[in-house]
């Protein structure tokens, strides 16, 4: 009987140990004295375990019901946090399905140069390259406005498509200033980017950004592999070292499925 008993205190041990468990990890953000809308603080639990990585890509969410029971409130609160969640493309949510964590969608940052290498790391994901022009040339009107050179004079330009995990994100089609970097042809930009390489060459000065959702013609569509009727992200980026204009980049997206974020600190006399 001793024995039986022993057993039994166990099992009672192991399922109040099991309950702690599942109750700190869906304990809600802020603690007790927490003054923020219950709802509020569900989606914050949900983003912390998405970036803490406890919740990859994919991972199907717990129901609403287990996580009502779990924070002690009405299902209905559970089921607007989550709504709110995938209205903004955090999660998936299909009827009969469940709710998943959505794949991140790419982005790209806006305000800043960065490296498309580096950011495809950062998500976790690989980067490749394809180049498919790499020459020099005599640039037109346009192009010559772009780098502020005379109309005719010798450019380098480079067209290449970056995929992330074999999947193309971004057409990079660049004129560059061969004085600027007079050994650009010579590189192998399957193995490095255009932004590694010209970043040895010299700090940037100015930067310049011009953000236009455009149709795309046949090539462009091809090379991306988007159907016909979808728009591109079209940014223009020229950048400035020394005082002159050394490059200029049109940074081609496909629409769907590709963002550009930018976030910055404002002073106090700042307007909207």
């Amino acid at each position: 009987m001793l024995a039986l008993g022993q057993w039994v205190v166990k099992g009672m041990l192991k399922s109040v140990q099991r309950a702690a468990r599942g109750k700190r990890s869906f304990e809600l953000p802020g603690g007790p004295d927490d003054e923020r809308p219950l709802n509020e603080r569900i989606k914050r639990f949900v983003l912390a375990k998405i970036d803490s990585g406890a919740w990859p890509e994919g991972y199907r969410v717990p129901s609403e019901t287990e996580l009502a029971n779990a924070f002690g409130t009405a299902r209905m609160t559970v089921h607007g946090a989550l709504h709110d969640l995938a209205a903004t493309g955090i999660l998936t949510r299909r009827p009969g399905a469940g709710t998943r964590v959505a794949h991140r969608r790419p982005q790209s940052t806006l305000l800043e140069i960065r490296n498309i290498h580096d950011e495809i790391v950062e998500r976790g994901h690989r980067h490749s390259a394809k180049v498919h022009r790499l020459s020099a040339e005599t640039c037109d009107l346009e192009t010559a406005t772009e780098l502020e050179l005379a109309p005719g004079s010798a450019v380098f330009h480079s067209v290449i498509v970056h995929f992330e995990d074999d999947r193309p994100i971004q057409i990079e089609n660049r004129f560059v200033r061969p004085a600027f970097a007079p050994r650009y042809l010579d590189q192998d930009f399957t193995r490095a980017t255009p932004y590694e390489f010209l970043m040895k060459l010299g700090s940037l000065d100015e930067v310049e950004h011009i953000i236009q959702s455009l149709m795309p013609d046949r090539a462009t569509r091809l090379l991306l592999k988007i159907p016909e009727g979808e728009p591109v992200l079209h940014v223009r980026r020229r950048t400035w070292s020394g005082g002159a204009v050394v490059s200029s980049a049109r940074l081609i997206h496909p629409g769907s499925s590709y963002s550009l974020v930018g976030r910055f600190k404002v002073g106090r006399r700042a307007t909207p």
